[in-house]
């Protein structure tokens, strides 16, 4: 069998000619195993050429490319023309189908186009049906016999088979529920397989979740230890802040007085510059009059000698001018001294106000540190307002009053020099020191470690109720 591919064509059987090669003794099945041989005539119809083939095809193809095997077709040596020609080739059996299927001979022209096709055959072995059998009488009566005990086997096996079939139906139901018994099992494992998992997780979770709850609890020791040591630093600071508001009040209250009596002084100054002025003028019209009587007090000196002697005391009735000027320097002097004195008030007043701004921006600074707590909050530390603590009576001075007597400001001095627990209103003296009295006043708080917010001892279970608040976020 030639190995090149035969000449094919896409064209369908309604424009294919038949009947131009006519297949000859064409068996109704052949042996498999064996070679087959095809016997086919060629008509006058038909010129035979070199690229013809003749194959074996599927019955029911639809077009020449759908063949099985192949043979090429030889080129009979004289060819009439008005006459038919036989020829004949062999397939071999390794080349042909090995099923049952129905095959038939097919002619092709080198132009692919199909010229004649053989009935329908097979490849399959003999079968008795296929002889014909010569019996006797008694070889047909035990054939019957024979017959009639197959036809009783049949039925025995038909109802055997029916038996099998229905227990087979049960074996197929219970087939079903074993698998879907599986199905379910299989399920069930996954559904293990998939909770051992979640639950191994759920192990490595909670084990990461208690070594995070040791850190946090190391962390809150460590916040702890900052929170004691942050109020600690608070309350000293809301010590210092509240002496610091006591001496700005004392400061303010010294400073009205300082504007007082620098009102006072300038009140003082500007009657003594108007008294200066008045004496400027009686001194100027006292000049005026000493110069317009200078030529008759000559006139007067010169004849002084021969005038009796009760004219003499005329002269001591004239205006002094020596007096009035020595009235003079003593009322510049004073006026001089007042202008000191006007001066050191001024000083002094000047460095009260650098020493209340600077206690004011320390206020400040200490108000930005602390937190906001005490805002109607109960329990909470009350605030202490600039002016809650008293002024000082009696326009104390921080250098003394110089118009006042030595001991005038002893009761001012008294109460400044006393200082007060804001909270039980406990008197302590002057000289006691910030930390003692920050530690006195830091014994009746109580501060929250969370949120710093700070609560008398007093409202201990409000602060209670507070931390219980915390423990609930």
């Amino acid at each position: 069998m030639d190995e090149d591919e035969p000449p094919t064509s896409a064209v369908l059987l309604d424009s294919c000619h038949f009947s131009q090669v006519i297949f000859n003794n064409v068996e109704k099945f052949y042996v498999p195993g064996g070679d087959v041989n095809c016997h086919y005539t060629l008509t006058q119809n038909i010129t035979p050429r070199g690229k013809d083939w003749v194959g074996i095809f599927r019955v029911g193809w639809k077009t020449t490319r759908e063949y099985y095997t192949f043979l090429w077709a030889p080129v009979p040596a004289d060819v009439p023309g008005d006459s038919a020609v036989q020829q004949q080739i062999q397939f071999k059996a390794y080349y042909l189908p090995k099923d049952d299927e129905y095959y038939q001979f097919c002619y092709v022209d080198q132009d692919g186009m199909v010229r004649g096709a053989s009935v329908p055959f097979q490849f399959r072995a003999e079968t008795e049906d296929d002889l014909l059998v010569v019996t006797t009488q008694g070889e047909v009566e035990e054939i019957e016999l024979q017959n009639k005990n197959l036809l009783k086997e049949n039925e025995e096996l038909k109802a055997s088979f029916a038996n099998l079939q229905k227990q087979n139906m049960e074996l197929q139901e219970e087939l079903k529920k074993t698998q879907e018994l599986q199905k379910s099992l299989e399920s069930l494992r996954s559904n293990t397989e998939k909770l051992e998992l979640e639950l191994n997780s759920l192990r490595t979770e909670n084990n990461h979740l208690k070594e995070q709850g040791d850190l946090r609890g190391a962390e809150l020791q460590q916040l702890k230890e900052q929170i004691e040591a942050v109020t600690s630093d608070k309350e000293c600071l809301e010590n210092r802040l509240r002496t610091a508001l006591d001496h700005m009040d004392q400061l303010q209250s010294q400073v009205l007085n300082y504007e007082k009596e620098v009102e006072t002084l300038s009140q003082v100054e500007h009657d003594k510059t108007e008294q200066l002025g008045s004496l400027e003028e009686e001194n100027h019209q006292l000049y005026t009059t000493r110069a317009q009587q200078v030529k008759p007090s000559l006139t007067l000196r010169c004849f002084s000698l021969e005038l009796p002697s009760f004219y003499l005391p005329v002269s001591r009735d004239l205006p002094n001018p020596f007096l009035s000027q020595r009235q003079n320097s003593e009322l510049v002097e004073e006026l001089r001294k007042q202008e000191c004195l006007f001066q050191i008030l001024q000083a002094e007043k000047n460095e009260a106000d650098e020493e209340n701004q600077r206690l004011r921006a320390e206020n400040a600074a200490l108000l930005r540190r602390l937190p906001q707590a005490g805002q109607g909050s109960p329990g909470s530390v009350p605030s202490w307002a600039p002016g809650s603590v008293p002024a000082p009576k009696g326009g104390g001075l921080v250098f003394g009053n110089p118009y006042c007597a030595a001991g005038g400001n002893l009761e001012a001095e008294a109460e400044v020099s006393l200082r007060r627990c804001p909270i039980c209103d406990e008197v302590f003296p002057g000289d006691i020191e910030t930390s003692q009295l920050e530690a006195h006043v830091q014994s009746h708080l109580l501060e929250c470690p969370v949120c710093r917010e700070t609560f008398e001892k007093s409202n201990q279970q409000v602060f209670d109720d507070h931390m219980f608040c915390h423990s609930l976020e």
